[in-house]
């Protein structure tokens, strides 16, 4: 089970995050969005952390020297690809700085379309990434025609579960999209998911963190995820087949 809090803006957000027992947290770098943080910024509160989170930066139409500088300059321990995948990118970031660097490629579900064309740019992404097998994760989040990100619009879990079952090729899958303390059991329970990723589901407005439904999210989740552990074990687990 991995559970992200993404989009810190703060220290005091993100130190909430990590002493609630998140596995992961998450500074934007898109500039376009309302979560952004620099590379200054977020250099100044990584250091202020406790050790274990794993400290992941989210990139969309950045080149791979400008994310090979943001993981330096602010010590990130890994790199979520929010934009189209280019498996160039993925290659180089790979080079450059191995596989002591988590790598998570964003797959969308693009929820103003018809169901058709969702699934089948879902599976087409699915398919690549899978096929290159460089990644460690793939993340699927809900895309509008404004936003790849933060929309606060769920997938279709039930869907995307039947989608990603008819792929031979299992991926680790972090699900995103929608997700808030009320619906992640349901998520979990219905796509099983390798982990969980939140950033609107859990703020009092874009960019700050609601503790109360914050630490209702984590709980709720590893709640769920236990749930089904002690219902496989030693069963195979699909669509996020890797085990937690």
């Amino acid at each position: 089970m991995w559970i992200k809090i993404c989009a810190n803006t703060s220290l005091e957000d993100a130190r909430l995050a990590a002493e609630a027992g998140a596995d992961a947290v998450g500074f934007v770098f898109a500039a376009a969005s309302p979560r952004h943080v620099t590379t200054a910024q977020a250099a100044e509160i990584g250091p202020a952390l406790p050790p274990d989170p794993t400290q992941v930066g989210v990139f969309l139409e950045h080149t791979v020297d400008e994310i090979a500088a943001t993981v330096r300059g602010a010590a990130l321990h890994g790199v979520q690809l929010h934009g189209a995948f280019d498996p160039w990118i993925v290659e180089e970031l790979r080079r450059e700085f191995g596989h002591g660097l988590f790598l998570v490629q964003t797959l969308h579900w693009r929820v103003e379309d018809d169901a058709n064309g969702s699934e089948a740019c879902l599976l087409g992404g699915y398919k690549a990434v899978s096929r290159q097998g460089v990644v460690d994760a793939v993340l699927l989040d809900a895309k509008t025609s404004t936003a790849a990100g933060g929309t606060g619009r769920t997938l279709p879990w039930k869907r995307v579960s039947e989608v990603l079952l008819a792929e031979p090729r299992g991926l680790r899958i972090i699900l995103a999209g929608g997700l808030t303390p009320d619906n992640v059991g349901e998520a979990i329970r219905t796509l099983r998911p390798w982990g969980v990723d939140v950033a609107s589901g859990v703020e009092v407005r874009p960019g700050k963190k609601d503790p109360v439904r914050l630490e209702a999210f984590i709980r709720n989740a590893r709640n769920a995820f236990s749930a089904i552990e002690n219902k496989s074990v030693g069963a195979g687990r699909r669509p996020g087949v890797s085990p937690v």
